[in-house]
């Protein structure tokens, strides 16, 4: 005979509540919990990958000081403001290298031992067309740059920004003998160069004849180098000086 003392039970096992903890999963309460449904509602956030550490920008203030600097341009400009810059600084058993153009291509050093193109050993930032700035190694066979598969940057910073390629990357101090690598621990004429890319790929520089250190680099000594462009070196030149001389005499004597 059924009792009727039983009823309650009956109706606690035929509520909803009771159904719906006895179906839903370890998922659905979480989401519930959440509020986060089918419909888009906020819940527990998808997992998100870390921030990009932005690119720490160049520090002029330590040249000739904890780190080397070249810079060519304008008198007074720095790494944002030159036609080229260049800064190196050593770190245990590598060489930081920070460059720096006025380009939306590449920009570029090369380690020669004459001051000529050819035979030399480049290290180049370039600016691809997904807007990336990647550090390629190439080595110059005659007035061409041939990339190679081997490059011995890591490390690896870049940024386009201001219509600037800027760059940073660090390379082993000494690497084993090889034709199209250089040891660094030496000292070599440092050729400059950057100039106009398409599709990702490097095409002749900006000027006929680029920029070279008057006299071998020592990552050992720290200078601060300043070479100005084209534009301002006429005005520097003894010859110009004298004129100006000349000419600023002849105005205030006056004629006669």
């Amino acid at each position: 005979m059924f009792s009727l003392s039983k009823l309650p039970h009956l109706f606690l096992l035929l509520s909803p509540g009771f159904l719906r903890g006895v179906v839903s999963s370890p998922t659905d309460d979480n989401a519930a919990r959440g509020g986060h449904g089918d419909h888009g509602e906020p819940g527990y956030p998808f997992p998100t990958a870390p921030p990009v550490d932005p690119f720490a920008k160049i520090k002029v203030s330590d040249c000739g000081i904890t780190k080397g600097c070249i810079r060519y341009g304008k008198p007074g400009c720095d790494a944002e403001t030159c036609d080229y810059f260049l800064s190196y600084r050593r770190i245990g058993a590598d060489v930081e290298y920070e460059m720096s153009a006025d380009t939306d291509g590449w920009v570029a050093v090369g380690f020669s031992s004459d001051k000529k193109m050819g035979g030399d050993d480049v290290m180049g930032c370039v600016h691809d067309d997904n807007g990336r700035v990647r550090i390629h190694h190439f080595y110059n066979v005659g007035q061409w740059a041939k990339e190679i598969k081997r490059n011995p940057a890591r490390d690896e910073e870049g940024i386009f920004e201001n219509n600037r390629v800027t760059c940073r990357f660090k390379r082993p101090l000494y690497v084993p003998r090889e034709e199209t690598l250089v040891d660094l621990h030496l000292s070599w004429y440092y050729l400059f160069a950057w100039g106009p890319a398409i599709q990702g790929s490097i095409t002749r520089h900006d000027i006929d004849a680029p920029p070279v250190s008057d006299h071998m680099i020592s990552i050992y000594k720290y200078e601060d180098i300043f070479m100005p462009s084209t534009a301002y070196q006429t005005f520097s030149s003894p010859f110009c000086l004298l004129l100006i001389v000349a000419l600023t005499f002849y105005l205030l004597m006056g004629t006669p």
